[in-house]
């Protein structure tokens, strides 16, 4: 494991918080649109989430890319990124408003299956596991700090 590892995967895992509090905070905001761009109401989108593995000589800039990455070998390095943003597929919440100007024929307005409640929570945990990744940055400076100091005397 390289003097950086550690850093590299606490930043990985801040990087993958960030886009997932983006999302979960666009589900947020657009819990009530009732038309989009492409028609219809908005839909909620949810991060996934895939472990990133780096070889030493992917690291190194080397060109050989065919070696294979062994999980449990030292010389990979694995953190986590975002694999994918994919949209909810499930079905809009209709709501008896005839004077809305997105109302269909008998009414009713189309709008996203969204939980605002289950929006927060998700947004707490995303932000609890950034903040995780904060503190395990931090331990691992402070490690890296308390090494070259005792390597100073």
């Amino acid at each position: 494991m390289g003097f950086f590892d550690g850093y590299n995967l606490a930043t990985s895992g801040m990087s993958a918080q960030r886009t997932r509090i983006n999302v979960v905070s666009a589900n947020i905001a657009n819990a009530k649109t009732t038309h989009t761009a492409d028609g219809g109401p908005y839909k909620k989108q949810n991060v996934v989430f895939e472990e990133v593995l780096l070889q030493e000589s992917k690291k190194t800039n080397s060109i050989n890319s065919e070696q294979r990455v062994d999980k449990n070998s030292d010389s990979s390095l694995r953190g986590v990124g975002v694999k994918s943003i994919v949209e909810d597929n499930s079905n809009p919440v209709m709501r008896f408003e005839p004077a809305h100007p997105d109302a269909n024929e008998d009414g009713y307005v189309a709008y996203p299956n969204i939980n605002p409640v289950v929006e927060m929570v998700d947004l707490i945990e995303a932000m609890r596991s950034y903040e995780a990744n904060v503190a395990t940055f931090n331990t691992h400076k402070n490690i890296d700090t308390k090494t070259l100091d005792i390597l100073k005397a």
